[in-house]
């Protein structure tokens, strides 16, 4: 299964889930940003590429309804509700990404 995340900047959120996931051998994760200064920025082909999607937070899964409306259609969108206020694999943060996404691997 191909799994993407998703947040602002892929700095910290969307970054660390990917590197917690990243030794799966049964997902693929890949992770990007919605912000024009994202690290990986987020786009229409990633969005086909995946299976499922995480987004951190409501507003980033109204941008990509909003920018990628053909791409998200039929996309299952899952916000896990993880706030901006941590950095990146910062342990607190960890703990939270294993705790929302529990219920979907």
């Amino acid at each position: 299964m191909n799994i993407l995340f998703i947040c602002s900047r892929n700095e910290w959120r969307s970054r660390t889930a990917e590197s917690i996931f990243s030794e799966s051998e049964t997902h693929v994760v890949r992770s990007a940003g919605t912000a024009s200064s994202a690290r990986v920025k987020l786009s229409e082909p990633m969005l086909l590429w995946a299976d499922m999607v995480f987004c951190m937070e409501d507003e980033h899964k109204k941008i990509l309804k909003k920018r990628f409306p053909t791409a998200t259609r039929d996309q299952r969108i899952i916000v896990l509700h993880i706030e901006d206020e941590y950095k990146y694999m910062q342990p607190e943060l960890v703990e939270e990404i294993l705790d929302t996404t529990a219920p979907y691997f």
